[in-house]
């Protein structure tokens, strides 16, 4: 798995209207269709996992280039435009209620795929752990309310997931190609407009050591850390400074704020039961440990600034992104959709990809001519 990408969009009201989103599901599909012909399945979901691809291929369908809606109406295009038993290629879930049935909709796959038991656990195993990484691994301020999980007969997959912010939307890339580890920098590249302050990232590799210390802490017994929550007086110092006394000699200076809850995290009973389970589990690894059922954000928090506090492993706290800046958008920015335009797009791939599969390929490769010279 490498996590391949986030992106940061505005939030946009409105819908893609009826119109344009059916010819959306036709686009998708002549372009799924070309990928797949030309390269693979496997390439398929390489392009799809890439935040600049994917929003390239956004606009084509009708998108403005930041917008919010780019996330869920492609991928819901993409899901109606893409047939598992002629693609090869399964879409699992989508946006809010939808995102929810990905668990069902992919144990439904094996049916159409033959996929064993076996595969389909570890599919539904990677959905599942994707959503936790960046729902409580990443404590971004998002909120996360879609989550695609596409897929091939093989078991390749990428995971199109975007959390809710105040005024933005982050999306988040997954891909399952090169899977090294679901908790420790899965990034290969992340861009957006918006990098937030203080944003805990316990999948840093400046994090590892915070992970290791959360794990031993489960392990040894969760009432020795009960009293990490008991007492306000346990805080952290901040806005360290050094300052130079008059006779040259360096003086620590250490500015303490009126109010600073650091460890003022008030975990309920529940949350406890929670910990006394993982102890009864004795995972062997990070990955197992916020695999466990109800260990969220709260308690994965804690245990990282426990393991800062007490045994000087402090977590990352640096936002993961970096910053970055053709038919037309839904709202007519940066100008209205042309019908027609779109309509001969849909029909010259259509042709081109009929054509070339009767061994007609002459205007398949005269559009990729046509790309080169432009």
């Amino acid at each position: 798995m490498k996590r391949s990408g986030i992106v940061n969009l505005p939030l946009h009201s409105g819908k893609a209207p009826r119109w344009l989103f059916n010819r959306m599901v036709k686009l998708a599909r002549g372009i799924t269709d070309a990928v797949i012909y030309e390269y693979s399945k496997k390439e398929f979901l390489n392009r799809i996992s890439d935040p600049y691809w994917f929003q390239a291929f956004s606009c084509v369908l009708g998108f403005d280039w930041h917008s919010s809606g780019t996330t869920t109406t492609t991928c819901g295009a993409l899901k109606m435009a893409i047939d598992p038993e002629y693609h090869g290629i399964f879409v699992a879930g989508g946006k809010g209620m939808a995102s929810r049935k990905t668990l069902q909709e992919i144990e439904i796959s094996g049916d159409i795929f033959s996929i064993s038991s076996k595969k389909l656990d570890r599919l539904k195993y990677s959905s599942r752990t994707a959503a936790k990484v960046d729902n409580s691994c990443i404590q971004d301020g998002y909120q996360l309310y879609h989550h695609s999980f596409i897929f091939t007969e093989k078991g390749d997959w990428t995971i199109i997931q975007q959390g809710m912010g105040s005024d933005y939307a982050r999306r988040y890339h997954w891909l399952s190609d090169s899977l090294t580890d679901f908790v420790e920098e899965p990034h290969k590249g992340i861009c957006c407009d918006m990098v937030g302050n203080k944003i805990l990232d316990m999948t840093s590799k400046e994090s590892r050591e915070a992970r290791d210390v959360s794990v031993d802490l489960i392990k040894d017994h969760p009432r020795h850390l009960a009293r990490y929550f008991k007492s306000p007086a346990q805080r952290q110092l901040t806005d360290f400074s050094g300052k130079r006394a008059a006779a040259g000699k360096r003086v620590e200076e250490f500015s303490m704020p009126p109010h600073h809850p650091v460890l003022d995290i008030d975990l309920t009973k529940q949350d406890m039961d929670v910990l006394q389970k993982a102890y009864e589990i004795q995972p062997e690894n990070y990955e197992d440990l916020i695999s466990i059922k109800g260990m969220g954000q709260k308690k994965i928090r804690a245990l990282a600034l426990i393991s800062d506090l007490v045994y000087g492993a402090p977590p990352s706290w640096k936002d993961p992104v970096k910053y970055s800046f053709t038919h037309g958008g839904k709202d007519g920015f940066p100008y209205p959709v042309d019908r027609e335009v779109y309509d001969n797009s849909i029909q010259m791939l259509k042709d081109a990809i009929a054509g070339a599969k009767i061994d007609d390929r002459e205007k398949y490769h005269a559009i990729k001519r046509l790309g080169e010279f432009l």
